[in-house]
């Protein structure tokens, strides 16, 4: 049998989730990038160097499909939806699909793993400044992995903190190739 003071305790968890639910909701409502279609411009931008120092600038895509990838070596699950960007870019890369990472690690460790699993699009050397680019494409916890999908049109189309799953990330692909 509730009493009066459980019944009031009760009443005031229930509160506290919903206040909790909706300030999430609310949240969510202002971060602007995560699949709104805003500009990626900023990103577009961007010129990094690659694992053995030349400059690549993103601008060269511009037109494809591009999924960037913010990674570090050090993270368990970026290495893990790895292997399957890999296959997506052999299957679809010739019908306008560019992968590219942006490793938050030294360049040698980037190098070296690039190299063990058999990287087959380009990955960028962002260090940890780059987690900063990340946190204003969206990334607001600040945590690997993290990925940003910019449509054909120069649009963000959709952002993903954590993996990637296949089926999610094929979905995403069927809709903008």
């Amino acid at each position: 049998m509730l009493t009066r003071r459980g019944a009031l305790i009760g009443m005031g968890a229930a509160a506290g989730v919903l206040a909790l639910g909706a300030g999430v909701v609310y949240r969510r409502s202002q971060d602007a990038p995560a699949g709104t279609g805003a500009d990626a411009s900023t990103l577009l931008a961007l010129t990094l160097p690659d694992a053995s120092g030349q400059e690549v600038a993103l601008a060269q895509w511009r037109g494809r499909v591009l999924f960037v990838n913010f990674w570090a070596t050090w993270c368990a699950p970026c290495r893990e939806e790895m292997p399957e960007f890999i296959r997506a870019q052999a299957e679809f890369g010739a019908r306008g699909l560019q992968f590219v990472g942006i490793g938050i690690d030294e360049a040698g460790k980037i190098r070296q793993f690039a190299t063990e699993i058999g990287l087959n699009y380009p990955t960028l050397v962002g260090g940890y400044g780059a987690m900063e680019l990340s946190r204003t494409l969206g990334n607001h916890v600040m945590a690997l992995p993290f990925t940003v999908v910019v449509g054909r049109g120069g649009r963000i189309e959709h952002t993903q903190l954590g993996p990637l799953k296949s089926d999610q990330m094929r979905s995403i692909i069927g809709k903008l190739i």
